[in-house]
C-alpha cells in the first residue's frame, strides 16, 4: 500500500506540473493582453506608454522567466495581482472560494444521496412499474440541459412564488446561504443523480447474477442482507469512479449555473477574467481548479484500493 501511495502521489505532481505548464502556454497564445485591451479601450497610441505598462506587468520578460516568477509566487502565497481591479489576486479569489464550494458540495450530495438509493431501488424491483418510472426519471435527467432547467425552475419560482432565489447581496447567516444554494445545487445535481442512479441500476444487476449471491440466498440470508451487504458493495467500485468524475466536474462546471442564478462564485468570474485577459487570475483560477481535480482522482484511487484489495495488492 505504501508503494501504491508514492506512486500516486508521483503522478499527481507530474501531472499538476503538465497541466501548469498547458495553462501558462495556452494563456499566452490567445490574441491580445490585458496592455492591448486598455489602449483599445481608452484609445490610446503611445508606444511608450503602452511599453512602460507592459514593464510594469512583467509582460515584457521571457516566456520561462514569467512561468518561474508565477510558480515560485504560487509556491510562497503569492498570487499576484488582478490587472483589471488591481487588487490581490488572493483577495479577488479567496471569498468566491466557499460559494462555489457550497453548491458543488451540496449539488454532489444531493446527486449521490438521491442517485445511489434510487438505483439500488431500481435493480432490486427490475422491470416493474417502480423500475420503468426511475428509469424514465433518469433518462429526463441525462437529456435535458442544466441551463434549460434552470431557466426553468427560476420561471416555475416566479410563477409559483413571484421571487427568484437567486444572489442580490452577500448572505449574513448560514441559513440564508444554504436556502440560496439549495435550488442551484438540485438544478444541477439533477443530471449529476440521473447518471450515478443508471450506473448503480446496471452494476447492481450485474453483481445479483453472480453465483456468491444465489449462494448467500440459498444460504438463507436476508433480501437486506444480500442486496445491501454483499451486492451493493461489490456494486460500489464503478459507481465511486462516476461520482469522483462528477466531483471533479462540478469542480469547475458551474459556469451556466452560476451565470444563471446570478451565484458569485469561481466559474463566473473565471470566464469574466478570460474575457479581460486578467492573466493572473486566470491562472491562479484555472490552476485551482485543475489542482482540485488531480486531488479529488487521487482520493478515488485511494478509495478503490481500500474497497478493493486487489488493485493496491497488485502493486
Amino acid at each position: 500500500m505504501g508503494f501504491y501511495l508514492i506512486r500516486r502521489l508521483g503522478l499527481m505532481v507530474l501531472t499538476l506540473f503538465g497541466i501548469s505548464v498547458v495553462i501558462f502556454v495556452l494563456l499566452r497564445l490567445v490574441p491580445g493582453n490585458i496592455v492591448d485591451i486598455l489602449f483599445d479601450s481608452a484609445g490610446m497610441v503611445n508606444p511608450a506608454d503602452k511599453l512602460r505598462i507592459e514593464q510594469e506587468l512583467g509582460l515584457d520578460k521571457a516566456l520561462p522567466l514569467q512561468y518561474a516568477s508565477w510558480i515560485g509566487g504560487m509556491m510562497t502565497g503569492d498570487l499576484g495581482y488582478s490587472y483589471v481591479s488591481e487588487k490581490s489576486a488572493l483577495a479577488e479569489i479567496a471569498p468566491r472560494i466557499p460559494v462555489s464550494a457550497r453548491l458543488a458540495g451540496s449539488a454532489l450530495l444531493f446527486a449521490v444521496l438521491i442517485g445511489v438509493p434510487l438505483g439500488v431501488i431500481s435493480a432490486v424491483r427490475q422491470n416493474t412499474w417502480l423500475d420503468y418510472v426511475l428509469r424514465v426519471m433518469s433518462l429526463s435527467g441525462l437529456s435535458l440541459p442544466s441551463f434549460w432547467l434552470g431557466l426553468l425552475v427560476l420561471m416555475g419560482f416566479v410563477a409559483l412564488f413571484g421571487s427568484v432565489p437567486i444572489y442580490t447581496e452577500p448572505t449574513k447567516t448560514f441559513g440564508e446561504a444554504a436556502l440560496l444554494v439549495l435550488v442551484p445545487a438540485a438544478t444541477v445535481g439533477f443530471r449529476s443523480s440521473a447518471l450515478i442512479m443508471r450506473l448503480t441500476r446496471s452494476s447492481m444487476l450485474e453483481i445479483l447474477r453472480q453465483d456468491f449471491i444465489r449462494t448467500a440466498r440459498a444460504k438463507g440470508a436476508s433480501a437486506g442482507s444480500v442486496n445491501y451487504r454483499h451486492a451493493l458493495r461489490n456494486a460500489l467500485l464503478p459507481v465511486v469512479t462516476v461520482i469522483g468524475m462528477e466531483a471533479a466536474f462540478l469542480a469547475g462546471g458551474l459556469i451556466v449555473t452560476e451565470t444563471v442564478f446570478n451565484i458569485p462564485g469561481l466559474a463566473r468570474f473565471l470566464v469574466e477574467s478570460i474575457r479581460n485577459r486578467d492573466y493572473p487570475i486566470v491562472q491562479n483560477l484555472v490552476m485551482l481548479i485543475a489542482v482540485v481535480v488531480v486531488t479529488i482522482n487521487f482520493l478515488v484511487d485511494l478509495l478503490y484500493a481500500a474497497l478493493d484489495p486487489r488493485i493496491r495488492l497488485s502493486d
